[in-house]
């Protein structure tokens, strides 16, 4: 018995009250940027055509293909600087897409609506490559399971419900609505991400 402890010294640990809280931040944090960036991604195709006048195809595969390239280089980089300095950094990043892509009209260049959604691509490789080892260094040897369905549980709860509350801006309030939501949304998880204090 001592020697199963020994080779498993976190087996069934219970956390600290510190750390539960941390473990709330960070769960919080998970629903809010997936808010921000999957209302994005499932409501552009409708903002496009509506707002832009452009084609959307192109802007979301240059998203796609931004985070694949950003996936393996973030990781390297939250070596060296921690985890959560790199995700700080994804969010400003986010939020600055989000933001300035808001104020772009059907006169705006092409190009620069690319370029927000390419750096969009980027942040989002940024949040996601370090954001699930947080929630999973939270757990002992047997609990890494339960943690992995902590994570998975609220990032596609927040996929689920962001499509119908972005949904409804755009029904009653305009498709003028989609980055300015999506904007706050990630602002906010600058802020409660930044509180959590382990994982």
């Amino acid at each position: 018995e001592d020697a199963e402890e020994a080779d498993h010294p976190n087996e069934g640990r219970k956390l600290s009250a510190d750390e539960v809280k941390s473990l709330l931040l960070i769960l919080l944090s998970i629903v809010l940027w997936f808010f921000g960036y999957n209302a994005v991604t499932s409501k552009y195709s409708v903002y496009a055509s509506n707002i832009l006048h452009k084609d959307y195809n192109l802007t979301l595969i240059i998203a796609q293909a931004a985070a694949i390239v950003a996936y393996l280089p973030v990781g390297f980089i939250a070596g060296r600087i921690g985890r959560k300095k790199t995700i700080l950094a994804g969010v400003v990043m986010l939020t600055v897409a989000f933001g300035v892509a808001g104020f772009l009209t059907a006169d705006s260049p092409s190009a620069l609506m690319n370029a927000m959604f390419a750096l969009a691509g980027i942040a989002w490789a940024t949040i996601n490559v370090n954001s699930f080892p947080m929630v999973v260094e939270l757990a002992s040897g047997g609990d890494v399971g339960k943690y992995t369905g902590y994570y998975y549980t609220f990032s596609m709860a927040a996929q689920i419900i962001t499509p119908i509350l972005s949904g409804l801006l755009l029904e009653h309030v305009g498709y003028q609505t989609l980055m300015p939501y999506a904007t706050v949304m990630v602002a906010i998880s600058f802020v409660t991400i930044s509180l959590a204090r382990h994982g």
